[in-house]
């Protein structure tokens, strides 16, 4: 018998900063990737612009203030599992490479929707399929390679973390 297929949209913005060969990630306390590394960013407000919501997403995650640097591209990310009453998910990401104007990471403020407990550096050697998102996985192929890739990245049993 097939399996019903109910997919789970989203759509978010994402910066990859990088400072002495590491990516600054949050720990994800929410939704697919909890307990996982993830990239900061997210979810658009009403009425508001890709590089703004990158912005704000980045303080109100880390505590630090960017700069955009480029806006590197889109991609997408399916993911097979059960999340919520979903069967799959179907993450477009878009990917921005941004700098650190100023501030201290700090434990963000925990409020409804805040899905981070708080922002550390970490080098490609510390990551791996079980303990971070796809797209922190594909943040370092980007350092590695400068690509992307133009088709989604496919996860066939994504393992959520509870």
């Amino acid at each position: 018998m097939k399996k019903t297929q109910n997919y789970h949209r989203a759509f978010g913005v994402y910066g990859i900063c990088i400072e002495n060969e590491q990516l600054l990630v949050i720990n994800k306390n929410a939704g697919p990737y909890i307990n996982r590394y993830d990239l900061p960013g997210g979810s658009l407000e009403t009425g508001e612009s890709l590089s703004i919501a990158v912005q704000r997403e980045f303080l109100e995650e880390t505590g630090v203030t960017i700069e955009i640097k480029q806006n590197i591209r889109v991609i997408d990310f399916q993911l097979s599992c059960n999340w919520r009453d979903f069967t799959d998910i179907h993450h477009i990401a878009v990917y921005y490479l941004v700098s650190k104007i100023v501030g201290e990471l700090k434990k963000p403020l925990q409020f409804e929707g805040q899905d981070s407990i708080g922002a550390l550096w970490v080098s490609e050697q510390e990551v791996s399929i079980e303990n971070a998102s796809p797209l922190v996985l594909k943040a370092f192929e980007w350092m590695r390679t400068k690509s992307l890739g133009i088709r989604a990245e496919c996860y066939e049993d994504w393992k959520i973390n509870y």
